[in-house]
């Protein structure tokens, strides 16, 4: 093929892109054009609202996260990519949800950080396109810049966004990542998807913050995974209890979603689960002194936290468990820590933990908040096997 493309060649370009994206281990592909106006206006309004919190990144760049053709000039077409990451064989979510001695971490953290995994797929895609038609202009990105990759999924037809924010697919559910490539060639673009949540509720209803205001519109401020991965300095005590044992991310209202049922579990090795971070020991994780949390987190997503929001929020989660003299003991061993944030929540979990002892003394009973009672997760809705 040489510019410039007839409408056939572009359709049969189209057609042998998405077969290459399979054969290099997406799942599907699909071309978006490029006008995102009523995204661009929801993002506003929710900037406005300040549901952002501290994510100043997410107001820096102002309309280009919504305009392709100002963040990359010369883009007319935007191919996005799915690719799945459920971990096969990995730990049932509920059971370990269920388990106060032991840590969740969001599903999607458990393998290789997907940044590295598919911006370089997607390379080797460019790679190929460059092969058949020469040079062209385009960027690869996953979750890497100032992209409204959701709404671009949706434009290309893989799945429309749902009332928790996240993309969901009939087939595919939503366990899965999104990467795109900005491209200045005019392929035909795909019909955009439409959406299925119907009355479906049960999403807002799980969520242990109430996160989820009102359907599709999200308060980072309340959410989990924005105060166990975003936020840097001391979590408000009023999600302390709410967080449970959940450490890194929470999945809650993806595993609750009905259409996960048809999801699968990913079929990328790079994304099994490593280093038995899929249902470990909570005093094992508070353990780690910083050389063992970056040994065990290499070339993973949680390692961007760092080591003291890990200690900060395994923390917390220990002021969550059952009273235990292992948990005290683990707790002691870090109330003088050399961060102020940390020995904070030390105090706090401390804290926490004397009165569930005290209660336990008196004979009144002792809950620890693992689920959240009024929005109790229908077991029934499995994650794929």
């Amino acid at each position: 093929m040489t510019l410039p493309f007839t409408e056939s060649q572009l359709a049969e370009l189209a057609a042998a892109i998405k077969e290459w994206g399979r054969e290099l281990g997406f799942q599907q592909l699909g071309v978006a054009r490029i006008d995102l106006g009523e995204h661009e206006a929801h993002l506003l309004d929710w900037l406005a609202a300040g549901f952002h919190g501290t994510m100043t990144y997410m107001a820096r760049h102002g309309t280009r996260r919504a305009r392709p053709a100002e963040l990359v000039p010369g883009t007319v077409r935007v191919i996005s990519a799915r690719m799945d990451y459920w971990p096969p064989q990995s730990a049932e979510p509920w059971r370990v949800l269920r388990d106060p001695e032991r840590a969740y971490l969001s599903r999607y953290a458990l393998g290789r950080d997907y940044h590295k995994v598919m911006r370089r797929r997607l390379q080797r895609l460019v790679e190929r396109i460059i092969a058949a038609v020469g040079p062209l202009g385009y960027r690869v990105f996953s979750d890497s810049a100032p992209v409204l990759e959701k709404a671009l999924a949706q434009r290309a037809g893989l799945g429309w966004i749902g009332k928790h924010s996240n993309l969901l697919d009939r087939r595919a559910g939503s366990w899965f990542f999104l990467g795109e490539i900005y491209l200045d060639i005019p392929l035909p673009a795909d019909a955009p998807a439409t959406g299925h949540c119907g009355r479906c509720a049960a999403c807002l209803d799980v969520c242990p913050t109430r996160a989820i205001v009102a359907p599709y519109r999200v308060d980072a401020r309340r959410c989990i995974s924005y105060h166990t991965i975003e936020l840097q300095g001391s979590i408000p005590l009023e999600f302390r209890r709410a967080m449970g044992n959940r450490i890194y991310g929470c999945d809650d209202c993806q595993l609750v979603c009905p259409w996960n049922r048809f999801a699968r579990p990913a079929a990328e090795p790079d994304f099994r689960v490593r280093h038995g971070l899929d249902a470990p020991d909570l005093i094992a994780l508070f353990g780690w002194e910083e050389p063992d949390f970056l040994r065990h987190t290499e070339g993973s997503a949680i390692r961007r936290i760092g080591h003291e929001r890990w200690l900060r929020n395994l923390a917390v989660a220990l002021g969550n468990a059952p009273p235990s003299a292992r948990a005290v003991d683990a707790l002691q061993a870090r109330a003088a820590h050399p961060s102020a944030v940390v020995a904070e929540h030390v105090a706090w979990a401390l804290d926490e933990q004397a009165e569930k002892r005290d209660r336990r003394a008196r004979g009144d009973p002792v809950q620890t908040p693992v689920l959240d009672g009024a929005g109790a997760a229908d077991r029934r809705l499995s994650p794929p096997r």
